[in-house]
């Protein structure tokens, strides 16, 4: 909701005369909180309501976190805008430590990502990692209430939310490499409305779509979705795109790497680099690996 009245009052001020309402609605996402994502159809699960909205003519667009949005849309939805991206960064949060270093051994650490799950289990092994689900407050209170030593979330909605000072700690991209797209929000419209691109091109900021088109490209390369361990970050200096990604297997014992640099317009081809060294590094063993977890 923060998404869709942070895009809301950004098209009222860049068209005052225009109407802008929100459509509030609870996707099977939000509903299922029960099993982890990975277990109950993964990224689809938070879009499919609202594009049913556009297709019935009830919205023009839709608000997501990228994150969650899947690699390869519906036939005739589109997305029209990256806004400018936040903290793409994991944050660690605790109320009695300090660090992943600093929990002891059998401590209970909550995450709804297998990617994260998979980057916390190769560095400390000795740590028992537990599905997290629900929305910000829900999880944060399991955490008060005791259920786990630390969750990690993603510092962009804490930020969002007003709440940094629950953030002990940050996950820099070298220890916990960020999922594609993380931190950006997009919006998704019926490719047919060329009114609502050119409306909405104005909030458009291209370093992060360069940025996250190139996560993007090898996360669809892999049929990334919650059901695999992978990462794909890039970071844009002076023209210059550095694109790292990663795909494991959840219990971290699997995993390989690669990394890319290369002129930001090159976001596609960039990625395209990524695939081919983690493919020459047996990525698709390590998925399969992966999968077979999955329907075990």
């Amino acid at each position: 909701m923060w998404q869709a009245e942070n895009v809301r009052d950004r098209l009222r001020a860049l068209y005052p005369s225009c109407d802008v309402q929100i459509l509030g609605m609870t996707t099977r996402g939000d509903q299922i909180l029960d099993r982890a994502l990975s277990k109950v159809g993964g990224k689809g699960l938070f879009v499919k309501e609202l594009e049913v909205a556009m297709e019935e003519g009830r919205a023009d667009l839709a608000v997501h976190s990228l994150k969650d949005v899947p690699m390869e849309l519906p036939e005739g939805f589109s997305l029209a805008a990256i806004l400018q991206r936040e903290d793409p960064r994991d944050a660690f949060v605790s109320n009695q430590y300090g660090s992943l270093a600093e929990l002891p051994a059998g401590a209970i650490v909550g995450t709804s990502s297998l990617r994260r799950q998979a980057l916390i289990s190769a560095r400390f092994p000795h740590l028992i990692i537990k599905p997290l689900r629900g929305n910000l407050d829900t999880r944060l209170r399991k955490l008060d209430d005791g259920e786990y030593a630390a969750i990690i979330l993603a510092a962009a909605g804490l930020k969002r939310l007003g709440l940094p000072e629950r953030i002990k700690a940050f996950l820099e991209p070298t220890e916990s490499l960020p999922a594609a797209g993380q931190g950006a929000m997009a919006i998704e419209i019926l490719s047919a409305r060329q009114d609502l691109f050119d409306a909405l091109a104005p909030l458009n900021d291209l370093s992060s779509s360069q940025a996250v088109s190139a996560e993007r490209t090898v996360s669809k390369a892999f049929g990334g979705s919650c059901q695999i361990p992978l990462a794909a970050f890039a970071q844009i200096n002076d023209g210059q795109m550095y694109l790292r990604a990663m795909v494991a297997t959840p219990d971290g014992s699997q995993s390989c790497q690669a990394q890319v640099h290369g002129k930001a317009e090159d976001f596609n081809e960039l990625g395209l680099q990524v695939v081919a060294s983690l493919r020459a590094q047996n990525a698709d063993a390590i998925l399969a690996v992966c999968r077979e977890s999955e329907h075990a």
